[in-house]
């Protein structure tokens, strides 16, 4: 069941951000998102939180500088998600800005998994690093770290996940840390995506090597020139949008929109054929990132990544060009599994259920994570989804709704259960996990326990909030276009009105898309539910809805995208 809700919006601040020059539309939605003065919109790199508030960023431009100084090699080991493989190319090309001989290792997620772990470590070693610089990755890495250490390397960890208490290992002994979330970090954004932590450590060099007077007889390097990705990298994550990281994609959508991208952006973005000077936080999020994710999934991310540092733009395309292809490939895959989890939610009510525990032996682990997310999206239930890793274990990765913390919820588990879970890490919204294939059952018990104790009944009706009636003289390709091009996303997100319409004519597109034309006073609407042919409309309907442009034969229109509908 779903409700739908209508935000709040707070006359008095919808007033001051209209005086403050802000669009009537966009005040009242940038009220309704806590917005409350127009000063709280300024995006300009000015305007980011110091690098100095950031604990451990001194001590890792110390670090950094040193090695730089002393000719050391430097090795980064990333993440092979897209914050990860951003993170990683912004450091690769910021450390060679500034004379640091630097190389990559990405582990192999179906043999090495995910951090730095004791084998990677062995791995790393191989390279013959005098330090090892983690992003996106390695606050858990207690034993990794502990390895190289005994080999004689250094460790920089730059990341932005949880770490685990005193009962689970703590903080690894590495050289520095830096993590808006380790304790005894009071950086206001706590939200910093793996690619911003990294960001801010090379503002933090870069301002320690100016004051050794590096650049007295050179010029600077411009970091700035490296917003594309960090834009990119922060969206992909679905990391809360404060106004930090707003100011770090805004800041980056401008260069992307002024054609001053990375070649491999560029290259990604023409293979989704999508427009850069019209670059949106959606194309970001689902046009490019998805590609570059794809890579990580099914495949190596070092094709991401090489994609993201390489600066010529016929390599850049050859390379999107296969991203693209190992997109499909995913999708395909994922349709597959998708059916698959269909037959296995026939035999399951979920209305008697607080979550959703999903296993088949064919699916690929790659793939998982957006198998859970689709699951959940669809039932509203904290979802983890399985398949088969090392011998005789189980991956999973899980996707939670508002009022679950789900990595909280994996800890009380593995509290209350010490031998269950082999592994476990992750966000509020996202989490994975490792346990021995027999003790699926047992894991399942014991999460659907924890979520009956942690959600409460009203938080298993989905609630989608929205921005209430859209006024008439907003359906324009104009109020379309200026909604679009502002930054929108986790926690910040993107206009979602609500209205009721008659239904003049529907029809099924394609045999899975409801193609409906509404009614509203004296206006006409082309409306498009996708995914969405279980059941016929009624003549008259309560919509939730987002406007888009639609384009066919080089002619433009407003289109309702509907999100749901019931009889209004």
């Amino acid at each position: 069941m779903t409700r739908i809700a209508i935000r709040d919006v707070p006359p008095h601040a919808t007033w001051a951000l209209e005086q403050g020059g802000i669009h009537p539309l966009l005040a009242r939605l940038y009220a309704a998102r806590g917005i409350r003065a127009a000063e709280e919109l300024d995006a300009r790199s000015s305007a980011l939180l110091s690098p100095d508030r950031l604990k451990g960023t001194s001590e890792a431009a110390v670090l950094l500088a040193d090695a730089i100084a002393a000719r050391r090699k430097m090795l980064i080991v990333a993440d092979y998600d897209c914050d990860g493989a951003t993170g990683c190319a912004v450091g690769l090309r910021a450390l060679r800005m500034m004379g640091a001989t630097v190389d990559y290792l990405v582990p192999d997620r179906f043999t090495l998994g995910y951090g730095l772990s004791p084998e990677v470590a062995r791995l790393a070693a191989e390279r013959a690093p005098d330090l090892v610089i983690t992003v996106d990755n390695g606050i858990a890495s207690v034993e990794g770290v502990a390895e190289l250490r005994r080999r004689g390397i250094a460790t920089l960890i730059t990341d932005h996940h949880l770490p685990a208490d005193a009962s689970c290992g703590g903080l690894p002994a590495a050289d520095v840390i830096v993590n808006p979330n380790q304790p005894g970090c009071d950086f206001p954004s706590k939200a910093l995506a793996g690619v911003g932590v990294m960001f801010y450590v090379m503002l933090a060099l870069r301002a320690e090597l100016r004051r050794r007077g590096t650049y007295a007889t050179q010029d600077e390097p411009n970091l700035a020139g490296l917003l594309d990705l960090v834009a990119l990298g922060t969206v992909a994550d679905v990391v809360p949008l404060d106004r930090n990281n707003r100011i770090l994609v805004t800041q980056g959508l401008a260069r992307i929109r002024g054609g001053r991208m990375q070649a491999g952006i560029a290259a990604l973005l023409a293979i989704a054929g999508r427009d850069p000077a019209r670059a949106a936080t959606f194309d970001l999020g689902f046009a490019i990132g998805p590609r570059l994710n794809a890579a990580g999934r099914l495949a190596d991310m070092s094709l991401g990544i090489e994609c993201l540092v390489t600066d010529d733009p016929a390599r850049a395309l050859n390379i999107a060009q296969q991203l693209d292809a190992i997109n499909r490939e995913r999708r395909a895959i994922e349709a597959d599994m998708r059916d698959d989890a269909e037959l296995l939610l026939a035999t399951v009510d979920a209305g008697d259920r607080a979550s959703l525990t999903l296993f088949d032996q064919g699916w690929h682990q790659g793939v998982i994570g957006i198998l859970a997310g689709r699951i959940k999206e669809k039932l509203h239930r904290p979802t983890f989804a399985f398949a088969r890793g090392n011998p005789g274990e189980l991956k999973a990765s899980g996707r939670s709704i508002p009022g679950l913390h789900l990595r909280d919820a994996l800890d009380l588990v593995a509290k209350r259960h010490p031998d269950l879970l082999l592994r476990f890490g992750g966000h509020a919204a996202a989490a994975g996990l490792t346990l021995r294939e027999e003790r699926l059952a047992d894991f399942e018990a014991a999460f659907e326990q924890v979520c009956r104790e942690l959600i409460s009944p009203a938080q298993l009706t989905r609630t989608l909030e929205t921005d209430g009636p859209l006024e008439s003289g907003y359906y324009s390709l104009d109020a379309v276009r200026m909604m679009q091009q502002e930054v929108w996303g986790q926690a910040f997100p993107a206009p979602v009105f609500a209205d009721r319409f008659e239904v003049l004519s529907q029809r099924i597109l394609k045999d899975k898309h409801l193609k409906l034309k509404l009614r509203k006073g004296k206006q006409n609407f082309d409306a498009i539910q996708f995914n969405f042919a279980e059941a016929a409309a009624p003549d008259h309907i309560h919509a939730a809805f987002r406007v888009d442009i639609n384009e066919w034969n080089g002619r433009q229109t407003v289109q309702l995208l509907l999100e749901h509908f019931e009889p209004g």
